[in-house]
């Protein structure tokens, strides 16, 4: 920045310019400034040394004209040497002081000592390049226990005040590390949680370069277990937006909630973190198998789980940004959300296997006109509610929406299968949605559309609350690691229900919509499809749920067509290697 520099604050104040005057170059250029206990190249002298000797640095009498333009060589080589020096000497004052910006100076300077821990630090300057002068940083940086050098090359600006004439620092935070930009600071510290080594139920490892898909997982486990697995925490210095001091647990870590900087770089690895060994519930063969499904679909994603305990075996996506979709997707599941629903109306007795149901071609409901899906919109003529469920009619679902309360849906999700409870499964996760809705809302939840949202954890939980009769809440770190509570849900499914459900999911996959995807499996086996309509696409959204023995599974394929089609397979493939 050439030529005369406009202060960002009221100019130094009287004192501080009085202090300024008693400092004195006494050597040249490429010297190096020593801190910590003493000075080496430069040096501050006493107040009749720096009235006799005169200083660069000295405001001109009132009688002088004020000096413009930008500064020279010497000047510049001045002001840098005595900033430098004041700095690395631990003069955290008078170096701010020199600058433009006295009161950001301050700050970031008091935080490069306290908040990154550097201690000893030798600043050796450059030739002046115009007003800017180059130099570098010997410097030694410790947390606890931990000690390491450190060593960079950073640059200053010096610029003249247009009211005074005195030369001063253009105050950057790039000046202390030219990694750092404005409104950041450097921190020591442990950044990350302990890193942790997951392996599956049975002690194998899991690594995320083999199964990519847990790439995410494993990073949700380390943060909240990487502690209580056993593992060290690695110490690091790195950048991060400059908050408050209570910004930061216990351990130096940033609290998770106030999180607000952009990406934080790392600049030194004082020490490594050690990690620590955590059980999971997950399987690495179930898990390799689902990894290699959804690699046949792009977006795909796909959640494997016991009924009869609720533990995770496998959890895989094809999303190809990163997301999670198998665990925190928040997407409409179509028809499939009708094991829900059937369980609701017969519970209430408006349904029964072999008891005759509507199945119309169309259904006026709340001013829409509904309509089974398919080419060639079906209706079926005297059926029963088995026909129309391993059809998948959507009318002889919207058909009972006159005779329910808006809240019934929302409530047998919850109640019965645990959806939209606050689930401990030990990473993050979406446990489902099913709002009260009305009027048309409500029709479209029926059927898995409207305000309805899952995702394969939900839809897997679903299968298996259906295969099992009741709801057991998914996991994948073991309840005994942090004495976490497991959701529970209020009620269980009325022991009629639930037979007279396995029989429709189990008809479905006979001879129903998922017969072609669930063809040539043996044991005791039920399905649903689901194909939901999403706005702005040109095809549906693909859903399948299903069990086979103890092994429930779902999968969603997103904008591609049908569910027994295109996500069928992929939790097949599931069931087929490892269900019976």
């Amino acid at each position: 920045m050439a030529g005369s520099h406009r202060r960002r604050h009221a100019g130094s104040s009287a004192s501080t310019r009085a202090t300024r005057t008693r400092i004195a170059v006494i050597v040249g250029v490429g010297a190096a400034v020593v801190g910590a206990a003493g000075f080496g190249a430069y040096s501050l002298l006493g107040d009749d040394e720096a009235e006799s000797g005169g200083n660069a640095l000295s405001a001109p009498a009132s009688s002088d004209p004020v000096k413009t333009g930008p500064p020279g060589p010497k000047e510049a080589a001045r002001a840098a040497g005595d900033f430098l020096t004041a700095w690395a000497g631990g003069r955290t004052e008078i170096a701010a002081g020199m600058t433009d910006d006295r009161k950001a100076a301050l700050a970031d300077l008091t935080s490069y000592r306290e908040d990154a821990g550097v201690g000893t630090v030798k600043l050796t300057p450059g030739p002046p390049k115009g007003t800017k002068v180059p130099f570098s940083v010997d410097a030694e940086v410790s947390f606890k226990d931990y000690v390491k050098p450190w060593t960079y090359n950073s640059a200053l600006e010096v610029v003249r005040d247009e009211k005074t004439g005195d030369v001063e620092i253009a105050w950057e935070p790039s000046v202390m590390h030219p990694k750092l930009a404005e409104g950041e600071r450097l921190r020591t510290g442990p950044r990350e949680a302990p890193p942790i080594k997951a392996v599956d139920r049975n002690g194998v490892k899991l690594d995320p370069e083999k199964y990519p898909s847990l790439t995410p997982v494993i990073a949700g486990m380390r943060e909240r277990y990487g502690a209580k697995a056993g593992g060290t925490a690695g110490v690091k210095v790195w950048t991060e937006s400059a908050e408050p001091a209570d910004a930061h647990d216990e351990g130096g870590r940033r609290k998770k909630d106030d999180d607000k900087a952009g990406t934080p770089e790392t600049l030194l690895v004082l020490t490594e973190g050690k990690p620590g060994t955590l059980r999971t519930t997950l399987d690495a063969r179930v898990q390799k198998t689902a990894e290699a499904a959804v690699a046949k679909q792009g977006g795909a994603a796909l959640v494997a789980m016991k009924p009869s305990t609720g533990e995770i075996l496998a959890v895989a996506n094809q999303t190809g940004n990163g997301f999670n979709t198998a665990l925190q997707g928040s997407l409409a599941p179509g028809s499939t959300m009708k094991v829900i629903t059937a369980s609701m109306l017969m519970d209430k007795g408006l349904a029964a296997p072999g008891k005759a149901h509507p199945c119309p071609r169309y259904k006026d409901y709340g001013g829409w006109k509904f309509e089974n899906v398919g080419d060639n919109s079906f209706t079926i003529q005297g059926g029963t509610f088995a026909e129309s469920f391993t059809a998948s009619c959507n009318t002889a679902f919207i058909s009972m929406a006159e005779k329910l309360e808006n809240d019934d849906l929302t409530k047998q999700a919850r109640d019965v299968f645990g959806i939209g409870l606050n689930w401990q499964t030990g990473v993050s996760t979406f446990d489902g949605a099913v709002p009260v809705q009305s009027g048309v809302e409500m029709a479209l939840s029926l059927i898995g559309q409207g305000g309805v949202r899952m995702n394969p954890l939900t839809m897997a939980s679903v299968s298996a609350t259906a295969k099992a009769g009741v709801f057991k809440q998914p996991y994948l770190v073991p309840q005994e690691l942090d004495g976490r509570q497991f959701a529970t849900a209020p009620r269980t499914m009325e022991p009629a229900t639930a037979q007279s459900l396995r029989e429709l999911m189990e008809a479905t996959a006979s001879y129903g919509t998922a017969a072609e995807a669930m063809s040539g499996l043996t044991g005791q086996v039920g399905a649903k499809t689901g194909s939901a309509e999403v706005g702005g696409q040109e095809e549906t959204d693909a859903w399948f749920t299903a069990y086979r023995g103890d092994l429930a599974a779902a999968a969603t394929v997103p904008n591609i067509g049908h569910g027994g089609e295109f996500a069928g397979p992929l939790v097949k493939d599931v069931l087929a290697a490892h269900g019976g």
